[in-house]
């Protein structure tokens, strides 16, 4: 089977748009970061595309397993560290370093799960942290949050980046908790491959 399949291409997008996500929020013009959040958005729904097209036309190859994890977080990561930079210009007291607080427990969380996943595979248990609800709410809550602080212009009065910034609090909130639930789930291997010889 080819590994240039349109499952694999989608995946590939998401890497290209990462470099385009941070020009287009730097632009000197006002629909720069609009256009910033619409190519987030999109390469958001992509990562949802391409995972359900591999399933359907049996496209899976270990190659997509391996680069569809690595375009998620690289995408967020950066997403994140623009945001950071970004974050002088917040109307909220302390909220820079809320904000850089977020975004530290947001790329830890994934660091520490993609280690303990990796890990677990290679004890052949990999599935005990297979990706669960909470994961899946924690990206949906997390990929709104960032869009709406990308586009950072209000709507109609409505203010886009500080509801962003709440749901990426909300999206840390839940990060934690799919980490510990992951954590959890793993704990009965991480117990025993931290036993002495002579504890059995």
């Amino acid at each position: 089977m080819s590994a240039f399949n349109l499952p694999i291409t989608l995946t590939w997008f998401r890497i290209i748009a990462i470099p385009l996500v941070a020009i287009a929020f730097y632009l000197p013009f006002e629909w720069g970061r609009p256009v910033s959040a619409a190519l987030f958005i999109l390469a958001g729904l992509t990562d949802w595309l391409d995972g359900w097209l591999a399933r359907r036309w049996n496209q899976t190859t270990p190659f997509g397993a391996f680069l569809d994890p690595v375009a998620d977080k690289l995408i967020v990561a950066i997403a994140l560290v623009i945001l950071v930079h970004d974050a002088g210009r917040m109307p909220i007291d302390s909220a820079e370093l809320l904000l850089t607080a977020t975004a530290a427990v947001i790329i830890g969380r994934e660091i520490t799960v993609s280690a303990l996943r990796e890990w677990m595979a290679h004890l052949g248990a990999r599935a005990r942290v297979a990706v669960s609800p909470i994961g899946k709410s924690k990206t949906i809550v997390q990929m709104v949050g960032i869009s709406m602080m990308l586009f950072s212009v209000p709507l109609m009065g409505v203010p886009i980046y500080e509801l962003g910034f709440l749901l990426l609090l909300a999206a840390a909130v839940i990060t934690l908790w799919s980490m510990f639930d992951y954590l959890r789930a793993a704990w009965p291997e991480l117990r025993a491959s931290t036993r002495m010889p002579d504890q059995g």
